[in-house]
């Protein structure tokens, strides 16, 4: 069983920069599309980016799209999310997850392991 946990999160001002990672332990990560997620009080868990097995594909939700980047480290079993430009609306807990069956997968319900999230706040 993969064990995901995130760190990075913290309290920023609108335009600056965050940078999330993601930790796995119980496996190995070199097999799995990895993601991001993010949900805000009263409201639905939102995909944020995704980057299949080989790291050659990413996928980003129109709102963050040339603003976060997602990236891998196999080597080193993380990925992290750079958060760039950060806005108020970016605040949220946000959740890394990780699943071995799709190559592409940036729906909640096609990840198995998720992690326990991160508080992301974007204020002045």
């Amino acid at each position: 069983q993969v064990l995901l946990m995130e760190s990075g999160g913290g309290l920023v001002q609108p335009g600056a920069s965050l940078s999330l990672s993601c930790a796995a332990s119980g496996g190995r990560l070199s097999g799995y599309t990895l993601g991001w997620f993010r949900q805000a009080p009263g409201k639905e868990r939102e995909f944020v980016a995704q980057i299949s097995w080989s790291a050659g594909t990413t996928h980003y939700a129109d709102s963050v799209k040339g603003r976060f980047t997602i990236s891998r480290d196999n080597a080193r079993n993380t990925f992290a999310l750079q958060m760039n430009n950060l806005k108020s609306e970016d605040t949220a807990v946000y959740l890394c997850a990780a699943d071995s069956r799709f190559p592409i997968a940036t729906a909640a319900s096609q990840y198995t392991y998720w992690g326990q999230g991160t508080q992301v706040t974007v204020s002045s």
